[in-house]
């Protein structure tokens, strides 16, 4: 199993070699060497990100917006007063960091991001508790995820700690943009790009690193509905060999297309189907959950593997299947799982029910299946198990059960020795280690 810290900068023990058996993670973080080699491959970073070089830049008075009511909050249409930035090159490394007002920025026509989509973002929230606190959800996993997707799209990574460290301050200061509402929170896009002004195919020598807030409202703004999904295997999402298991833009404007082909045939999204056998592996942009029962009522919660590097490792999706394993009752599974098994189940009556996981929704329910010109509908059981995991979720988030993965932002009591083995590197990238 592979600890937090191992990830923190993707530059991983392996990589660097200088660790003796009495130094502990953390010292090993906290003493950096000179100079290492990123795992992206090309470049030799000389500059970390830290957080103690961080340069703060307030609003005026004139530069504040007007907060809009939680009523009208629409996802990713307003945005806070301030952002972060960092700028990296090749031959300085990373550059200090910055907040300052919200603002936009221009770049060369020719920048890489423009022409080959050489970037990636990320999703996490910070939720106001019950108690006024304001919460992060198990940051340290976005962070260690980030930097997978920066290893797999030749980016350079960073200390997790670090730049978590920045994105805290910025939330700090951006404080009153937390919706004071239960069923409301703050969305936080770091975001990745790079911006050399070249037009040859080869990684980018700059980058910038950018990090936006955006208030938003409650996923279901009219309840808690389920969905209908286009099961069409002629529609791919992701490939093995590929960067399905990143978070790559480039694998979410292909889907765009299919939202349409879906919203023709009366679906909201997208169930994603892989090989000649049909198996279920995401749906729309989130992990896919399946609850099953056998002969003798015992419950099975199944979710596709990752190991095939076709699924992203949905930080949601983590806290799902350890938060249920400590459920009575009820085994949770990482198997592989083909329509028609699922149908095979409808049929006999031990299909329970299914539902999406993400960032956004936390838990979506699926209502029907469109397969083969004809609707299937799944049950959505008005207590069942997503109602459950969204109670329970929604409880932590918001302060109702005060729980290690909600991180205060004040008294900030990080875990560093989470295992999150979900973000390690596949094996088909060790060439660039």
């Amino acid at each position: 199993k592979i600890c937090f810290c191992d990830f923190l900068s993707m530059t991983s023990i392996k990589s660097c070699s200088i660790i003796s058996k009495n130094m502990s993670k953390l010292d090993f973080f906290a003493s950096k060497p000179k100079k290492i080699t990123s795992r992206s491959i090309f470049t030799t970073v000389t500059r970390y990100v830290e957080s103690r070089n961080l340069k703060i830049t307030s609003a005026s008075y004139s530069e504040l917006k007007q907060k809009p009511p939680t009523s009208d909050l629409i996802f990713g249409k307003f945005f806070t007063d301030h952002m972060l930035s960092i700028d990296w090159d090749s031959s300085i490394g990373w550059h200090n960091p910055q907040i300052e007002p919200f603002k936009h920025f221009s770049m060369h026509p020719g920048a890489k991001v423009l022409h080959y989509a050489q970037e990636l973002f990320e999703g996490m929230k910070a939720y106001r508790g019950v108690d006024d606190k304001i919460r992060f959800f198990r940051p340290m996993h976005n962070m260690a995820r980030m930097n997978l997707s920066a290893s797999r799209s030749c980016l350079p990574n960073f200390d997790g700690l670090e730049l978590l460290q920045c994105i805290r301050e910025l939330v700090k200061i951006d404080a009153e943009w937390v919706p004071h509402d239960c069923s409301s929170s703050l969305y936080i896009r770091p975001t990745m790009i790079g911006t050399e002004p070249t037009l040859g195919v080869s990684p980018a020598n700059e980058a910038k690193l950018f990090v936006i807030l955006c208030p938003v409202g409650p996923y279901y703004s009219t309840g808690f509905k389920p969905v209908n999904l286009l099961c069409d295997p002629n529609y791919v999402r992701a490939f093995p060999g590929g960067c399905g298991f990143t978070k790559m833009g480039s694998n979410y404007a292909p889907t765009l297309y299919t939202q349409k082909v879906a919203e023709a045939h009366g679906c909201h999204q997208c169930l994603w189907l892989f090989g000649k056998n049909h198996e279920i592996t995401e749906v729309g942009a989130m992990n896919i959950f399946v609850c099953l029962k056998n002969d003798k009522n015992e419950l099975e919660l199944l979710t596709p593997p990752l190991n095939n590097e076709i699924i992203l490792p949905g930080v949601t999706r983590r806290s799902i299947i350890e938060m249920v394993s400590e459920w009575d009752g009820i085994t949770v599974s990482e198997r592989k799982i083909s329509m028609i098994e699922v149908l095979e189940a409808k049929k006999t009556g031990n299909l329970v029910e299914m539902f999406g996981s993400g960032t956004a929704a936390v838990v979506s329910p699926v209502g029907g299946l469109y397969y083969k010109d004809e609707m299937h509908y799944i049950p959505t059981p008005e207590n069942g198990l997503a109602v459950k995991i969204m109670k329970n979720m929604s409880d932590i988030y918001y302060g109702i059960n005060l729980h290690p993965w909600a991180i205060d932002v004040e008294s900030w009591k990080l875990d560093t020795n989470q295992i999150i083995e979900d973000y390690k590197q596949p094996d088909t990238m060790t060439i660039y280690s």
